[in-house]
């Protein structure tokens, strides 16, 4: 490994992180409820201009009587361009040591992160309080994913980042179709054979972008999660950009509809075959180790070093979501 060592953040569940409007506290206790890792409480897009204010009192509110049990607890703060993100911070970090994670949206630079890392820093060294509130940035204008590699050295505070795929594809001008999915023109033709027949195969227009973010997470310790996937009435969609994004790395996605949890929360948990597989990974290195091999044969495959590594994260995510 390399001498730089990168300090890992802070350890949490984030298989499946569910989006809940502010300005209706009526969905708060469906979500406290729900098997959702983490929650964030909106007061950004699912919010009207003239409701801010409103959803930020119902928030308030809501993280002090509602009992959310162990799940960590973020809030979607306004963007730094409007004038409602400084209160969004103040207001809610004051009232409410509950508060686990702040959502910034719109990360351009390390500069914006700097802005609201400052203003947490002081609210907390006002309330005295000893627990450090984390932030999560939403990587979603081409400003962001252009800077994605500093961005994710900003500060300690940061845990994870998303990708908005939304506005990602407005501020690129993208051809989309819907929110997260798949687009028909975005694909190749084969060459044509003997009988002049072609082909075509789709392709992921958002594969470069996920993996160029996932990878900066990655890098720095951070946790990637992917974003939304906007059609909640289609579960075999919304599993498979799930499943894409666990294959690349991903940590977990977006859940727009209490439906989505269950589906987030299986894609990126490992089956059972996957861990018992792991630990016999890690008994035949240790047997390996104990007798003075580098390398040993499993199940006919040579596994090494590297095997143990991949095999030992698989079981530590094993055991987190186990309690």
């Amino acid at each position: 490994m390399s001498f730089t060592l990168i300090q890992q953040a802070t350890p949490r569940l984030h298989r499946s992180e569910l989006a809940v409007p502010g300005s209706n506290p009526g969905m708060f206790e469906k979500a406290a409820a729900s098997a959702a890792d983490v929650i964030f409480l909106d007061l950004e897009d699912a919010v009207a201009p003239d409701d801010k204010e409103q959803a930020r009192k119902n928030i308030i509110q809501g993280l002090n009587d509602v009992d959310w049990g162990n799940k960590t607890m973020m809030i979607r703060i306004n963007g730094l361009d409007t004038h409602y993100a400084y209160r969004d911070v103040i207001d809610v970090l004051e009232n409410c040591p509950r508060l686990d994670m702040i959502l910034i949206p719109k990360v351009g630079v390390p500069e914006d992160v700097y802005a609201i890392d400052m203003l947490v820093t002081q609210v907390e060294q006002y309330k005295k309080y000893e627990k450090k509130l984390g932030l999560e940035l939403l990587i979603e204008t081409a400003l962001g994913m252009a800077n994605v590699e500093a961005i994710a050295q900003s500060s300690p505070r940061v845990e994870a980042m998303s990708f908005g795929v939304a506005d990602y594809a407005a501020s690129t001008r993208a051809r989309t179709v819907g929110i997260g999915g798949p687009h028909p023109d975005h694909g190749v033709l084969t060459d044509a054979d003997e009988a002049a027949n072609r082909q075509y195969h789709w392709g992921d227009p958002w594969h470069y972008a996920l993996s160029r973010m996932m990878v900066a997470c990655r890098a720095y310790g951070l946790r990637p999660i992917d974003g939304p996937f906007g059609d909640f009435s289609d579960p075999d969609g919304y599993k498979a950009a799930a499943k894409r994004g666990a294959v690349l790395g991903f940590e977990g996605k977006w859940a727009i509809h209490p439906s989505q949890i269950p589906l987030a929360n299986e894609v990126f948990s490992p089956a059972a075959a996957e861990v018992e597989k792991a630990q016999r990974i890690v008994d035949a290195m240790k047997q390996a180790a104990k007798e003075g091999k580098g390398a040993v044969s499993l199940d006919g495959r040579l596994i090494d070093i590297a095997s143990i590594r991949q095999a030992q994260a698989l079981l530590d995510k094993a055991a987190q979501i186990s309690g």
